[in-house]
């Protein structure tokens, strides 16, 4: 749930239907003109329209300098911004030979994996040396070296499942596994805040979709109840399978999801449980397990256990963890392991080596340590943005913290602002978000130090005086009568 106070609601409603107004009047005229001159396309309909193409021409080109910005190093605590111009109001970017040194508040690198390591890094090399860059070839042909054996076992025996298998892509460890899983009759119950790659999934499975209100257990099983009783479309016939799928940290909120309670509505239903964690695995529990061990979850209660590489663990790539049966079955049908390129060698040498690193199988206890830093540093983070005013959304632990900007005005100036004052920070606006929740998402690193995030501090509270991001002051339960909720 979403408190935004009234006249910020208006207010930001008023923005977007000014730039309607005035991006409809400007295409009017556009189209007299192209009738007038008489187009190219000689009986062609045009590939780009509708409301996406209008969106894309009248708001996102003209802050896309806030997106997609080119990076010359390591993504390391701090790293180099390549500074870009543009000559036609911001429809090209052109890079120039200057670069930025930045405090990096918008990768996933929650462990430090991603720069150098005294302890990875030799070893990737290493494997690089031996196995090449690309295996050039899918799991199936001539993609499985000893390094993939060795992660598929590694990963299974670090989430606590019996077995796994990696993907060389964490998007489409969801998208292509979910139409294997589950097809026609069957049924896929989804949090109505899940991840693109689930939502893509989960459609193209042929099944009945349905959701349930975020991180709502108690619409889960209003759901749950009704489906049953209601069984098949047209039918009515009783469903072939129902899976229930959740994250474990909503990558878009900072929220940990509530696993307890779903686990338990999902056994009292008979229904499949379906986690997704690539946010929360290496990144939350005593020992970098995740959202299981952090919530007192038994992992023999999950079914299918999702993740990536490429946030905690510095690399690339997914995987899924089950039974052994599943994971056979899914070796023999999914087409990401029967069609695609396997992961680089580096990159699963990488992951094994990180995850050594964090079981402390190094003969160090750094990865004690990290874990022990992320956790501090992400709640210190978020404790400091919430007294000085911010709309912070998320729950402690979680190193994802998004604070609310709303006004599609104020995403280009918070963005440039940090900027120009050589902090890095990630604007998150629609279709990423729904049009009115436009934020900043903050992601925490265990690389971090105490000095960079007190300037990160620093700069943030200077920014959002300026730019009016503040919403509450320290005591919000005082500002709570004047607020509208969106889910």
């Amino acid at each position: 749930m979403i408190t935004i106070p009234y006249l910020t609601a208006l207010s930001t409603y008023f923005s977007y239907g000014l730039l309607f107004a005035f991006g409809q009047l400007r295409d009017f005229f556009r189209k007299i003109i192209d009738w007038w001159q008489s187009g190219d396309l000689q009986g062609y309909a045009p590939i780009c329209l509708g409301l996406e193409d209008f969106y894309i021409r009248r708001l996102y080109n003209r802050i896309q300098d806030c997106f997609g910005r080119p990076i010359s190093s390591a993504p390391d605590a701090w790293f180099d911004v390549v500074e870009r111009y543009s000559n036609d109001n911001n429809k090209t970017l052109k890079r120039t030979t200057k670069i930025s040194r930045c405090l990096n508040l918008g990768s996933y690198n929650y462990l430090g994996f991603a720069a150098s390591d005294e302890y990875c890094t030799p070893r990737a090399i290493e494997s690089l040396k031996k196995f090449s860059p690309s295996t050039c070839s899918s799991r199936v042909d001539g993609g499985t070296t000893t390094l993939h054996k060795e992660l598929e076992e590694c990963v299974a025996n670090f989430v606590g499942k019996p077995d796994a298998m990696v993907t060389g892509m964490g998007y489409v460890t969801n998208s292509a596994i979910l139409p294997v899983l589950v097809g026609k009759g069957g049924l896929i119950i989804s949090d109505s805040l899940n991840h693109n790659s689930i939502v893509n999934g989960a459609r193209g499975s042929g099944a009945t979709v349905r959701v349930f209100q975020h991180n709502t257990p108690s619409h889960l099983e209003k759901v749950l109840r009704e489906q049953i009783s209601e069984g098949q479309p047209r039918t009515h016939r009783p469903w072939k399978k129902i899976i229930v799928i959740v994250e474990g940290i909503y990558s878009m909120e900072g929220e940990l999801c509530q696993l307890p309670e779903i686990v338990a509505i999902c056994k009292k239903y008979k229904a499949y449980v379906y986690l997704d964690e690539a946010h929360s695995i290496g990144a939350v529990g005593k020992t970098g397990r995740g959202v299981c061990e952090l919530l007192g979850v038994d992992t023999a209660d999950v079914d299918i256990m999702m993740g990536t590489f490429t946030k905690s663990f510095g690399s690339c790539g997914g995987y899924i963890a089950g039974s052994k049966e599943v994971i056979q079955y899914l070796k023999y049908t999914c087409p990401a392991h029967l069609y695609a390129t396997s992961v680089s060698p580096p990159a699963a040498q990488q992951i094994i080596s990180a995850i050594k690193v964090i079981l402390g199988e190094d003969g160090t206890s750094r990865g004690a340590q990290k874990l022990a830093r992320i956790r501090e540093n992400s709640n210190f983070f978020r404790s400091e943005l919430q007294k000085m005013g911010f709309e912070v959304l998320g729950d402690n632990d979680s190193p994802v913290m998004p604070i609310m900007l709303y006004n599609p005005a104020k995403i280009p100036a918070f963005s440039r602002e940090c900027l120009k004052q050589n902090v890095a920070v990630v604007t998150v606006a629609f279709p990423a978000t729904p049009l009115l929740l436009a934020r900043a998402r903050i992601c925490i690193s265990a690389s971090h130090t105490k000095e960079d995030l007190l300037r990160a501090l620093e700069v943030i509270s200077r920014v959002g005086d300026m730019v009016g991001i503040k919403y509450f002051p320290a005591e919000p339960s005082k500002q709570e009568t004047n607020v509208i909720k969106l889910e």
